[in-house]
């Protein structure tokens, strides 16, 4: 599985996926985040992950600065702006610290971006097809880390952020079994950054796109490469990552 269950970072440095023929580029490219908007993102993705649960506290500025490789001084001005937002909250005292939100999900509603989130779902259709494309013909042993295990728990899940977690988890992993851990980086900021703009999928479309994901890990495994990009495009079509 992914190794962001329990970081913000930081992750293999991305590797550069050639776009799969036929995949669009009508809202490329997609901006690089600025320091404060990474912390944002990593902070939200470990949200979706249930590694943070509103209410929770926060590591301390140090630990958050040493995993990302950035300055204390950029986390602290990053986790004011959140707390400016609502999206964390400061305490003082004894058992103070900076906590999330408890209202986490009423509050970063308020930041969906429908044309933003478009955009950084057509990248990551590009990176899947490119890792896919790339992959396809040449898996190493032992490949799919855990994914198919994750299919199944999505087919038994019923609990709404239960099956969230679960369709986060495929995409991290997948990145990492296909690109070598070397595609972690990029597919966990895509990530993170659609946890605050894209709306949340409902139950039902998650299962949906969660055949696709079986669809992928048997095309993959039989060598198909049109069959597994078309798998991407469809998990796509049903509704973005």
């Amino acid at each position: 599985m992914a190794n962001s269950a329990g970081k913000f970072g930081p992750y293999p440095a991305p590797a550069s996926a050639a776009p799969a023929r036929g995949a669009t580029t009508a809202r490329l490219p997609v901006r690089q985040q600025t320091g404060a908007e990474l912390i944002r993102s990593r902070i939200a993705l470990r949200v979706r992950l249930g590694v943070l649960a509103p209410g929770e506290r926060l590591p301390d500025t140090g630990v958050i600065a040493e995993e990302l490789g950035m300055s204390e001084m950029t986390v602290r001005r990053a986790l004011e702006t959140m707390c400016q937002d609502g999206l964390l909250d400061r305490r003082r005292g004894r058992v103070g610290g900076t906590f999330v939100a408890s209202n986490w999900d009423e509050i970063a509603a308020a930041f969906r971006d429908e044309e933003q989130a478009a955009s950084l779902e057509d990248f990551h259709l590009l990176l899947e097809c490119g890792l896919v494309a790339r992959s396809a013909d040449e898996l190493p042993p032992d490949w799919d880390s855990g994914l198919l295990a994750v299919v199944d728990e999505m087919n038994a899940a019923d609990d709404h952020a239960e099956l969230l977690r679960l369709e986060t988890c495929f995409h991290l992993g997948l990145a990492e079994a296909l690109g070598n851990g070397m595609a972690g980086e990029e597919v966990a900021d895509l990530l993170g950054r659609l946890c605050l703009l894209a709306a949340v999928p409902a139950a039902e479309l998650l299962q949906e796109r969660n055949k696709h994901h079986a669809d992928l890990l048997a095309a993959l495994e039989l060598g198909r490469l049109d069959a597994a990009v078309g798998a991407v495009k469809a998990h796509s079509g049903a509704g973005g990552v």
